[in-house]
């Protein structure tokens, strides 16, 4: 894969990576967007929620967002890109993730790094419509690594799928996990693992024969929450086999 250089100069204060994170998730605010929510049934009867946006004038062409770990149609990167491509005459489909729209999902199952038959699903509710030529992927972080492996897998990917754009992936997902408990990720790790831990409390009222209170109190990093849920609620031996496989 070629080394493409970029040639962005940012702003004083952004040169710091940190303060451009934290900047853009606390911070940044993408206004004047409207979206439109429409729920889609999955086969295995839990449902997605997705947030429409569209060009101001009949578009043809549609791109799909997928947020991140822990995000949603509304964080300001999925909302800006959104706005960017909606001016440029695109429509947009950002898609939430199970358990992301601020409902939470049916199913003892959530959402994961490798989960792809969730946008298999979306895909094929979109080709259905019969509305698009041209359909493009875009995604961040954890959505990224989804949109690669969906492709990667070459399952009835439509021709209508004419391209992609992934930012920030972690490709390798145990030596991305490796990074992010290191001390000077620790703020980006809690962070994390408390808006993690608090809707596995929430999956535990529904589900409190598979959850209980000892699996909640030995989370003590990112990697137990995958030893204890991500890789028991789906299918996976634990953590290390969930990384291998969903990479």
């Amino acid at each position: 894969m070629p080394l493409v250089h970029s040639s962005y100069n940012p702003p004083l204060f952004f040169k710091n990576g940190h303060i451009s994170t934290i900047y853009a998730g606390l911070i940044r605010k993408v206004n004047d967007l409207e979206q439109i929510r429409i729920r889609i049934d999955l086969p295995d009867t839990d449902f997605l929620d997705l947030d429409w946006s569209y060009a101001s004038t009949p578009s043809k062409k549609l791109v799909i967002i997928i947020h991140g770990l822990e995000g949603s149609s509304k964080r300001a990167y999925i909302k800006g890109s959104a706005k960017i491509l909606s001016k440029a005459g695109y429509d947009v489909c950002a898609i939430n993730l199970r358990g992301c729209s601020g409902a939470t999902n049916k199913l003892y199952r959530s959402y994961h790094s490798g989960a792809t038959d969730d946008l298999r699903s979306v895909i094929t509710h979109i080709t259905q419509l019969d509305e698009y030529h041209s359909i493009y992927l875009h995604g961040f972080s954890l959505g990224g690594n989804l949109l690669l492996k969906y492709l990667g897998e070459k399952r009835d990917v439509p021709n209508t799928i004419k391209g992609a754009v992934a930012i920030s992936v972690p490709c390798q997902l145990a030596d991305s996990l490796e990074q992010l408990l290191q001390f000077k990720n620790a703020i980006y790790a809690k962070r994390f693992k408390g808006n993690l831990i608090q809707k596995l409390k929430l999956k535990q009222q529904l589900f409190p024969d598979h959850i209980s209170d000892t699996d909640i109190e030995n989370i003590k990093t990112l990697k137990d929450f995958d030893d204890i849920y991500t890789s028991r609620a789906h299918g996976f031996i634990d953590a290390l086999d969930y990384y291998t496989q969903s990479s």
